[in-house]
């Protein structure tokens, strides 16, 4: 049987931190504030997965208010999640995405994104598929202010 999971994400960009996205870092003066590494992407991927096996979301597994999860790298969470996964008889088909970030420009780390994030779950990385698209200068993406993702998951069992 197949199944189909929807995950979205957003994080605040900040000074004085790193731009984690999809696993590797970006060169930018901004990075994501949130409780682990801030990686929207994973965060998205991981919605998209679990929502999809219908197992609760990435905050009910891994919960901002526990220090274990404080700084912790999302690659970590999203090996995590392909475990639960498995755990409870799915696996990945592939993975949609898209990233809504004005700056910077990431063309150029998708394929680096792709390979890492094939890697971390156990996939190929013709399974995973990074857009990236800008809003146009318009609301808090197209100001600088945050990033947002949206990720869908099919998993079958």
């Amino acid at each position: 049987m197949f199944r189909i999971g929807f995950g979205y994400d957003v994080h605040q960009l900040v000074a004085g931190r790193p731009l984690c996205i999809g696993g590797i870092e970006i060169p930018h003066d901004k990075g994501s504030l949130g409780h682990s590494d801030g990686d929207a992407l994973i965060h998205a991927i991981c919605d998209a997965l679990l929502g999809a096996a219908c197992l609760k979301d990435i905050g009910h597994h891994f919960p901002d208010t526990s220090n274990v999860f404080k700084g912790i790298d999302s690659k970590i969470l999203l090996k995590r999640t392909i475990g639960i996964l498995h755990e409870n008889g799915y696996s990945v088909g592939n993975i949609d995405s898209t990233i809504c970030l004005q700056n910077p420009k990431i063309k150029d780390y998708i394929d680096k994104m792709q390979a890492v994030l094939a890697e971390t779950m156990n996939i190929s990385v013709d399974q995973v598929s990074i857009k990236a698209t800008t809003t146009e200068k318009l609301g808090f993406v197209g100001h600088e202010e945050g990033i947002a993702v949206y990720a869908i998951a099919l998993i079958n069992n």
